[in-house]
């Protein structure tokens, strides 16, 4: 089916046939999920009463809403939620800038969210943490203020097929300011990750200044192998930079343990609101950095001829910043941690692994990446022959599915994949194992009423 295949889809009744069966191949691995319910998780029954948007009836069908986008943008706890609000309610003022009350308490507020965040990923201090608007902003970030003062003709950045567009354009767009070389390597032979040999080989050529990727794929779910990429980039003398976007919600990280340069990261897909994000960089590379945007609090002096600059990181913090979404990215990192980040991670495997296995147990579905048992994200991207992506996932959302489809701003995978697009099912804490058997028999039912309506025409 086609794009076209909607206006049919729309006149037609929602789907609700038979649950198909599964091959004989995987219907084994079902019975082994359906077998280990009984050694279920129960993190996201504790924690779903934080999430007042997941209890909801949707209008249109009357089902329940199963929210698995959260690959995309996860929801907000009301610790959250009350956070924000509160900076609004109490304390809204303008920081580093008054002497008043209001502006003493949102200062404060403001730099403890940046020691929060500090925390949470392993810093060594507040002061290799700037906020930005998103992953997207500290990635240009990084790219407009290292890139173009340390990037020359001859010089070659690394970056991947399976990058996120905000890790694709900006190096794009700077090598072509500076005359730098970006290249590419591809997915490893099995298609579950970066071709690491290839990327090897390039990197030893001597001309690589940059290796910049993601930690976890937003469509393969693989993970990159950040000590074998740290051990190459430092005998080639190159930096490294991590897009963490897939990461950070979902495990502990400790950026010291990492070893890289610079880590990026959005908060709304962490719990928080949309609209902040942050860069870590390591201080000693921070300082070399000179500023991007320029404007108040960024400044040390300004003269009519010449400005010095503060140090990092109010040197890459021009204008007011995003209060109240910062004051809640720091509630959203003390709830994180006061749940446990390792405990996070283990829900995710559990429930992940049910996803995968009930998605390969269906018939026609192919699940892009890497195995449960050789390691994957709690999410799946997957096609279902003879149907577009997008036609799935409106017969989803008419069950009250919320999944994603398109290319989940990776075209260059999805051309590597030799698909135009995939729908994704992504999961986070609060998601349970029933949720995920709601979404597979939805899927199953959504196959075969478009099964049946071609096989009437």
């Amino acid at each position: 089916a086609s794009h076209g295949s909607r206006a049919r889809v729309a006149a037609a009744s929602p789907p609700n046939p038979p649950r198909l069966p599964g091959t004989a191949r995987t219907r084994a691995s079902v019975s082994t999920a359906a077998a280990s319910t009984s050694v279920r998780s129960t993190l996201a029954d504790e924690l779903r009463g934080d999430f007042p948007i997941l209890h909801q009836t949707l209008p249109d069908s009357g089902k329940p809403l199963v929210y698995l986008d959260s690959a995309a943008s996860s929801q907000k706890p009301n610790v959250v939620i009350d956070a924000h609000a509160a900076y609004y309610r109490e304390i809204n003022a303008n920081v580093h800038r008054g002497v008043h009350y209001l502006s003493g308490k949102a200062t404060d507020a403001y730099e403890l969210a940046r020691v929060k965040v500090a925390d949470f990923i392993g810093a060594e201090t507040d002061r290799e943490i700037v906020f930005t608007r998103n992953a997207s902003e500290a990635i240009n970030l990084v790219a407009y203020t290292w890139g173009v003062a340390n990037l020359k003709p001859g010089d070659e950045v690394i970056i991947s097929e399976l990058e996120h567009h905000s890790n694709i354009v900006p190096w794009q767009l700077v090598c072509a300011q500076t005359g730098a070389t970006l290249r590419h390597v591809g997915l490893a032979p099995d298609g579950n990750g970066i071709d690491m040999d290839a990327l090897e080989a390039s990197a030893r050529e001597g001309k690589t200044k940059l290796i910049a990727t993601a930690h976890v794929s937003n469509v393969l779910g693989s993970e990159v192998d950040v000590p074998r990429l740290v051990k190459l980039a430092k005998s080639v003398g190159a930096k490294v930079l991590l897009d963490a976007c897939q990461s950070v919600p979902h495990m502990p990280i400790d950026v010291k343990t990492l070893g890289v340069d610079w880590i990026v990261a959005s908060g709304h897909k962490m719990c928080a609101p949309t609209g902040i994000g942050f860069l870590w960089g390591r201080a000693d590379v921070l300082e070399t950095m000179p500023p991007w945007m320029g404007g108040g609090e960024m400044i040390q002096d300004v003269f009519m001829d010449r400005s010095t600059y503060a140090p990092p990181p109010a040197r890459f913090e021009a204008g007011t910043p995003a209060i109240g979404e910062a004051i809640a990215l720091g509630a959203a990192c003390d709830y994180l941690s006061a749940i446990g980040m390792d405990r996070v991670h283990e829900h995710e495997v559990d429930v992940g692994t049910r996803l995968y296995e009930r998605l390969a147990a269906i018939d026609g579905v192919t699940v892009y990446g890497p195995t449960p048992a050789q390691g994957r994200a709690s999410l799946a991207a997957f096609n279902v022959e003879g149907l577009h992506a997008n036609d799935v996932c409106t017969l989803l959302d008419a069950s009250g599915v919320a999944t994603r489809s398109g290319h989940h701003c990776a075209q260059p995978l999805h051309a590597a994949l030799n698909v135009p697009a995939s729908a994704r099912a992504s999961l986070y804490l609060y998601n349970t194992r029933e949720e995920v058997d709601a979404f597979a028999r939805t899927l199953e039912e959504t196959i075969a009423f478009f099964r049946e309506i071609n096989a009437g025409m």
